[in-house]
């Protein structure tokens, strides 16, 4: 598997993002890199972003975690951030992102009582984790995500959207996000979502990703995800919905979430007001508040 590492000078003075970044290997010779805030003892809340984002998306959450008193852990995924970059597209599949994200939570870090928190694909992988390994978690958040099976159809702006990065000669990340997000950003941040990619040769990921969500019953992942919504329909978990309101990609999970999962009883599920996909962008600090008043109350 060829790859590519982004150069640490690209990271450079990174807005309101102070955060060393912590490397562990997890298998095929990748590095996976995560950033941490908060006390080391501190129960742990592991952040999984999206497409096209990295843990730089968190920010803003991470502060209000660390403030609790908990351990805060925002993670690049495979392909994203300061993580390594498989070059070829054909390499990133959705059941190597699970377990690449797995090998980096349970085996070289070895946490346990893991709140998870998963925003677009970051939900994809981590309610699958949470499904497949639910000894070693504590507590769920889905936020503007879902855990499709192919069996119901997605938006036509998913459909759009997916089209878009596909055919995109130059994929524009930094527009990418701007486009999901309600608040217009600083050019200073849409600098720290372009930081990862110094040319097209770094985004096999974020060109690949739209392509792996299953959209129909005979996709190579659709088994996999239904077998996890068997687990999540009962799982004895917390499970938090914390959506906002103005995502037209994700917003009809929300309900399905809420009248499928069992844990999604006896809480109240926030939704956060003027905040688009990228409700981390929008709303970052409520959403941390939020979190933090689940885990430890929950």
């Amino acid at each position: 598997m060829r790859t590519l590492r982004t150069p640490e000078e690209r990271f450079a003075d990174l807005p309101d993002f102070p955060y060393e970044p912590r490397y562990a290997e997890v298998g095929d010779g990748l590095r996976m890199a995560y950033v941490e805030a908060g006390p080391a003892d501190g129960e742990p809340v592991v952040l999984l972003h999206g497409e096209p984002t990295w843990s730089f998306l968190y920010r803003h959450v991470m502060r209000e975690l660390a403030a609790a008193g908990l351990r805060a852990m925002a993670v690049d995924l495979v392909g994203f951030g300061r993580s390594d970059k498989p070059v070829d597209p054909a390499e990133h599949t959705y059941a190597r992102h699970v377990e690449w994200t797995r090998a980096l939570l349970m085996d070289a870090l070895n946490l346990g009582r893991i709140t998870v928190v998963g925003q677009d694909w970051g939900g994809l992988i981590g309610l699958r984790i949470a499904a497949e390994h639910p000894g070693r978690i504590a507590r769920i958040v889905a936020a503007n995500t879902g855990l499709p099976t192919g069996d119901t159809p997605m938006p036509e702006v998913w459909h759009r959207f997916r089209d878009a990065v596909r055919n995109a000669p130059v994929l524009d990340i930094a527009r990418l996000v701007q486009a999901g997000c309600k608040t217009e950003l600083s050019q200073e941040v849409r600098a720290a979502y372009d930081a990862p990619f110094p040319d097209e040769s770094y985004k096999a990921g974020p060109q690949a990703m739209p392509g792996l969500v299953p959209i129909t019953p005979d996709d190579p992942a659709a088994p996999a995800n239904r077998a996890a919504w068997q687990v999540l329909r009962t799982l004895d978990r917390p499970f938090l919905v914390a959506f906002s309101d103005g995502d037209p990609i994700t917003g009809g999970m929300a309900p399905v979430l809420l009248r499928s999962i069992s844990g999604t009883s006896g809480l109240r599920h926030p939704v956060l007001r003027g905040a688009g996909h990228f409700l981390q962008e929008d709303a970052g600090a409520e959403l941390g508040r939020l979190i933090a008043a689940f885990v430890t109350s929950a």
